[in-house]
């Protein structure tokens, strides 16, 4: 077992306001479509092409290349999940990697498969009374867009290592951290390392159609069989550089993140032939709706991003430093700045993306319906029911509003404490990998399985440990899908300090 060297501490500053419970949040260029944008401004900066993985405290050069292995491997099998379900085949032949790449982790840990492919491992701790830990990844990635495959620099399924990168579908989300979770396992149980408390490992394959059959159904159970958690952490964050101009790298860990919700509204008429049209068709009026929605947004709320507004403050200088420190005064010229663009605008208000309309059969044929879908990301503080009600209220009469539902979760949940012994081992993990870097806590702008242990878990997390530009963050759901390979070493290490962080012995 290589010695450990003492913890080397990531960089905090903790805001002036004490009321911690407000939250801390950022979320520039989370949004795809805000990434996707952004990511136009990167185009023609140097990006690295090392080869090299970068050396980790604890972890040898074996373990980086063995992680760099077994994920291209699980790149390559494509684990696609739909609303209409998974290729058994294909997440059999995934469970089948899994079991011949980690063998110490299926000798040493009990593994449950729920909801026909989620799979749970239990590894026991020497303490039944302390509270548990939840670690979890998905194994499920979104599809490749038809006619987007030549956009690719290497095939979506290719796992192909590149240019300094390793590439394909799942890279970052979310089988990096799935892998990195298991190879960190693996190596611990070879030493004969006992966790004090007991650990889970959930390893969903329906995160991204809403999770209901996996995470939702694992949660379900602890709560009935009175499971506390002390920690559960999920994919989310990142250290990703290029946040704000002039600010270094930044640890996003989330401490929270948006709902989604989607809203279907409907306009009916009579129809008839086009020859006699109304002064508004149902088409029209479902498109005077969204536009009502586009033009008056909910209201913005400066309040939950001041604690992280202060901790910025601390790291910059000049002009947005002092409008920063002085948010009494400053505040409503600050949110009408980040009102401006679409990747800061979301920061501070629940917002709204009109994403399908449909209506009418033929170009003479007045349509009796026609139906928009919009896509509200519920900041914490708003409901499900004030966004209809708003939707109501600005659309009118004669519009019906409906929700449509994504999970079994519609609100947003409480943030978690930056102060908990949850965050800090997590943030103390991240200054083990990535020394010097300032942590951020942040709130997420997309959902993820986390969501659902948010009642029976004392802090609740979200952060990979992978660097990331800010332009990169589009590859997600994206094109051209890629961690860095220097990354390998601190992926294993990240997760490796985390768990021995929370006590036991070999």
């Amino acid at each position: 077992m290589t010695t450990q060297p003492e913890p080397r501490r990531t960089t905090y500053h903790p805001p002036v306001t004490s009321r911690k419970k407000a939250g801390l949040a950022v979320g520039v260029g989370v949004g795809a479509a805000a990434a996707t944008a952004l990511r136009r401004r990167w185009r023609g900066r140097s990006e690295s092409t090392s080869t090299e993985v970068a050396a980790i405290p604890g972890i040898d050069q074996a373990a980086a290349t063995r992680f760099l292995d077994n994920l291209a491997a699980a790149i390559r099998i494509p684990t696609v999940s739909s609303i209409d379900g998974v290729d058994p085949v294909v997440f059999g032949e995934f469970r089948a990697l899994l079991e011949k790449s980690y063998p110490g982790v299926h000798a040493g840990l009990s593994r449950e498969i729920i909801g026909d492919h989620t799979l749970l491992f239990t590894w026991p701790g020497s303490d039944a009374t302390e509270p548990a830990v939840l670690l979890m990844a998905h194994q499920d990635v979104v599809p490749v867009e038809p006619g987007t495959e030549a956009g690719w620099d290497h095939g979506p399924f290719s796992g192909a290592v590149a240019d300094g990168y390793l590439w394909g579908r799942g890279a970052m989300d979310d089988k990096g951290s799935l892998i990195g979770v298991l190879e960190a396992v693996e190596g611990l149980l070879a030493e004969g390392f006992v966790p004090t408390p007991t650990i889970y490992l959930l390893l969903g394959h329906d995160e991204e159609v809403g999770g209901e059959k996996g995470a939702a159904a694992v949660a379900e159970r602890f709560a009935r069989e009175g499971v506390r958690l002390g920690l559960v952490l999920d994919e989310g964050g990142a250290v990703v550089s290029g946040v704000i101009p002039g600010v270094p790298p930044l640890a996003l860990i989330g401490v929270g993140e948006k709902a989604s919700l989607d809203v279907e509204i409907t306009a009916v008429a009579e129809g008839g032939h086009s020859s006699m049209p109304p002064a508004h068709t149902a088409v029209g009026r479902v498109a005077g709706a969204v536009r009502a929605i586009e033009d008056h947004p909910m209201g913005a709320r400066l309040a939950v991003q001041r604690p992280f507004l202060e901790v910025l403050a601390r790291i910059m200088g000049g002009g947005r430093a002092v409008l920063l420190r002085n948010l009494g005064w400053s505040g409503p010229m600050v949110e009408r700045m980040l009102a401006r663009a679409p990747h800061t605008n979301a920061l501070i208000r629940t917002t709204a993306a009109a994403t399908v309309i449909r209506g009418g059969v033929k170009s003479n044929v007045l349509p009796q319906e026609a139906t928009a879908i919009v896509n509200f990301r519920i900041l914490p503080g708003d409901t499900a029911a004030g966004v209809l009600d708003h939707v109501r209220s600005v659309v009118g009469d004669g519009i019906r509003v409906r929700p449509i539902d994504f999970g079994k979760t519609s609100d947003p949940g409480p943030l978690s404490s930056i102060e908990s012994p949850g965050f800090r081992s997590v943030a103390n993990a991240v200054g083990e990998v990535f020394p010097g870097v300032t942590v951020a806590p942040w709130i997420l702008m997309g959902a993820t399985d986390s969501r659902y242990f948010v009642p029976i878990a004392d802090g609740v997390y979200r952060f990979a440990p992978l660097s990331t530009s800010l332009g990169d963050l589009s590859r997600i759901h994206g094109t051209g899908e890629r961690i860095a390979v220097a990354d390998a070493g601190r992926v294993v290490g990240f997760y490796r300090a985390l768990v021995t962080s929370l006590g036991g012995k070999p």
